[in-house]
């Protein structure tokens, strides 16, 4: 089934938030940001800039009607700045034009006076002088030390993972329009209709039940949208709240990558116990997380690191500890993957790290700790299904992995016997991936969905799902028409809408198809049960007799000669009911973070990924040149978008760990917060061959029609490429500081990190 939304994408038809209309007595809402990280306001001045023409007023927080906060988890982010100031490019004052550009000339003139102070950037730094965001967790399983202390090999180690800018196509974007009574609705760009609702509501001093947040699709999201869209919403929100007209609130590309958060950095601290077999005994880590200087979801992205510790592999043997530390930085927010990519890079340094010193190879260690069904995690769950050791093995055989690697090692000793380095090296590394899908957040795990049948056949859904071009869309239209039996130009997905569907989760935690298409699932079933009840009075028989396949009513395996359409005209003609709403619930999740055990997940998502890289060792540049993977997909419901999901991915996994690399001055300035100084991947980046494999047939019980979730999961086989790189450097030294740009690679092989 063609997906519709790529003709229009190709032909330029798709509409977004900042495409639509906006009319002449409209305001522009420009910020005013902090040019310092942290400090003291003494004085704000806006005189000059409401004397441009053009300007319609300024909000500082002194004219916020509701509260002035946003923070969510916690409620430590403000809106705009009242006595201090913790991070460039906080929000200060917010200006209202008639035009774009008075706003900006306006913005320019604006003075602020801070009594500044030195900035922690530092998640170390942080700890130590006990500025946490939130209570220390630890996860434990087994006794770590006794273990460590009969171990044949102890490997130990600091790992350092950077942060990395979304970058998403179309920028934070809100257009608030007022209505009668007060009320205000907002097309929003965002992953979270309802949290963009509450947090207006709360700023506006209003019911939530007064602003309605409608999103017909996102230009790109990937975790940047999930709670970071709630404060230009605000923006838009106030303006058209206190103007009475349509306001307009879209970041320019350098102010969204100055005042957005990122992936979270990471400082870790490693100790890994084996056997002299290779068995793995004992983990035992540190997390220092970089939150910046709020909460933002900093906290559920680091149980999710906890939770992904051990990444793909059994140790019977846990003590992770993890901290989320407040610095003057942005405060970072979530990212494809969610604390799970940091988590995993490190128990993968880990492992070659205990390579390094035990002499075991690093494909051996994997090989033999991958996770088996009945396993546990240490939090508490065992692993169920597990395809961990399937899908590396299936690697292995489909890409006759062997030999590859064979030719490499032989390229390797040879040049090793001959005494001679050659300016091109060759390296490789395999990457298991195991990750869990649901909200860790228990009560997030729900969805509904609204069905309507029309009188002439034709089928509106509405759910919670938001499109932001992953195809959550397209896939939630075919379970509905696999499901009516009907053509899929029948069905139409509606906008995402917070009148419509109330109480949404957000489109995150790659659970989109799983929750929402479940619900509309479930409101087809009820559909076709009231249809089966009537036709089955009709002719005498019971309703498991019919089934509705390619647009025609069938009983016992025959065509009736009713058509759908007229099966719906006589059903209404009958007052049967012919709309349906769903709610479902994830079963069987649950989480005791008193002893930090449960069950957290409906089920987990294997893979294992190979990777090839060439090496420049002259210059320190790289290309990558192989990327095999065999992915555990469940039953696909759509292989083509998943596909491009799992290349997608991929590739941004390739970036973080690469070459995407966000600097900052001594003084908490960001050195490369626009397009022209923040490297990321492009076309030429992709690896020169990749292929992709789907497991065959393992059907997954614990998600709607045998599916499994692929948002989240491919991007974390992009950490094996930073191993391939560095196993073709031929570097010795025991570094694990991502991403590996070519300086840094430059600098290791010159002994210079």
């Amino acid at each position: 089934m063609i997906n519709p939304d790529t003709t229009y994408h190709v032909m330029g038809l798709t509409r977004y938030v900042d495409d639509r209309d906006f009319p002449a007595r409209g305001l522009h809402c420009v910020v005013f940001f902090s040019p310092l990280a942290r400090g003291k306001i003494r004085d704000v001045d806006t005189s000059a800039a409401r004397d441009v023409p053009g300007v319609a007023f300024i909000l500082t927080a002194k004219d916020i009607p509701g509260v002035n906060q946003i923070g969510g988890i916690i409620p430590d982010e403000v809106l705009l700045a009242e006595d201090e100031v913790v991070f460039v490019g906080m929000p200060v004052a917010a200006v209202y034009a008639w035009t774009e550009e008075a706003a900006r000339e306006a913005v320019g003139l604006i003075k602020i006076d801070i009594a500044q102070e030195i900035p922690v950037l530092d998640p170390r730094e942080a700890y130590n002088r006990n500025e946490l965001i939130a209570p220390v967790r630890t996860f434990t399983l087994g006794d770590v030390e006794e273990a460590i202390a009969s171990a044949a090999y102890v490997a130990k180690g600091r790992v350092e993972s950077g942060a990395q800018e979304h970058f998403y196509l179309e920028g934070q974007v809100t257009v608030a329009t007022p209505s009668e009574e007060g009320n205000l609705h907002l097309s929003s760009g965002t992953q979270a209709p309802t949290s963009v609702q509450r947090c207006v509501a709360k700023v506006c001093g209003l019911a939530m039940n007064r602003i309605e947040v409608d999103v017909r699709r996102l230009g790109g999201a990937f975790g940047g949208k999930e709670v970071q869209a709630n404060t230009w919403a605000c923006f838009a929100a106030l303006g058209a709240q206190k103007s009475g007209v349509p306001c307009r609130m879209v970041l320019r590309r350098s102010d969204d990558m100055l005042a957005t958060g990122k992936r979270h950095p990471y400082s870790s601290d490693f100790t890994l116990a084996l056997d002299g077999e290779g068995n793995f005994l004992a983990f035992k880590v540190m997390y220092y997380q970089n939150a910046g200087a709020a909460a933002d979801l900093s906290t559920s992205i680091l149980e999710r690191t906890l939770f992904h510790a051990t990444g793909s592999y059994y140790v019977p043997n846990v003590h992770a500890t993890a901290a989320s530390c407040r610095t003057n930085i942005t405060p970072n927010t979530a990212f494809r993957g969610f604390g799970g990519p940091q988590g995993m890079f490190v128990f993968e340094s880990a492992i070659r790290e205990a390579s390094r010193i035990s002499g075991i190879r690093v494909e051996t260690l994997q090989r033999k700790n991958l996770l088996k069904t009945g396993d546990f995690f240490a939090y508490g769950m065992a692993a169920e299904n597990a395809q961990a050791q399937h899908c590396w093995d299936r690697a292995y055989d489909h890409y006759d992995l062997p030999k590859r690697m064979g030719a490499i090692d032989a390229a390797q000793r040879a040049e090793k016997a001959s005494g001679q380095v050659s300016r091109y090296g060759k390296g490789y590394a395999l990457m298991p991936v195991c990750f869990g899908i649901s909200f860790t957040t228990i009560f997030l795990n729900q969805a509904r969905a609204h069905i309507h049948v029309y009188t002439d056949g034709s089928v509106g859904v509405s759910t919670g799902a938001v499109e932001m071009g992953q195809g959550v869309n397209h896939k939630i239209r075919e379970i509905v028409v696999n499901s009516l039996g009907i053509a899929p130009g029948q069905v139409k997905l509606e906008s995402t809408n917070t009148t419509r569907v109330s109480n949404t989760s957000p489109t995150a935690a790659s659970s989109g198809t799983d929750l929402n298409g479940a619900a509309a699932l479930m409101a087809c079933e009820m559909i076709k049960a009231r249809l089966f009840k009537f036709m089955a009075e009709e002719y005498q028989c019971t309703s498991e007799d019919f089934f509705l396949k390619k647009g025609r009513l069938y009983k016992a395996g025959k065509a009736c000669g009713v058509a759908w359409e007229d099966l719906v005209i006589q059903a209404y003609g009958s007052r049967v009911q012919l709309s349906a709403e769903a709610h479902y619930a994830t079963p069987d999740l649950f989480f005791d973070t008193s002893i930090e055990k449960g069950r957290p997940f409906a089920y987990h998502t294997y893979g294992t990924a190979y990777f090839e890289a060439e090496v420049d060792r002259l210059l320190g540049t790289y290309r990558i040149e192989k990327a095999y993977v065999v992915h555990d997909l469940g039953r696909s419901i759509n292989p083509l978008i998943d596909l491009g999901q799992v290349e997608g991915g991929m590739v941004q996994g390739i970036g973080w760990m690469t070459m995407e690399e966000m600097r900052y001055a001594e003084t908490g300035r960001p050195l490369t917060a626009t397009a022209g100084t923040y490297k990321m991947p492009d076309i030429s980046s992709v690896p020169l061959d990749m292929q992709v494999k789907f497991l065959e047939d393992d059907y997954n019980d614990r998600a709607v029609k045998g599916s499994k979730a692929v948002g989240e999961p491919p991007f974390m086989y992009g950490i094996g490429a930073f191993f391939a790189i560095k196993m073709a450097a031929g570097c010795e030294t025991p570094s694990y500081c991502a991403p590996m740009t070519p300086e840094r690679l430059f600098g290791e092989l010159r002994g210079m990190v």
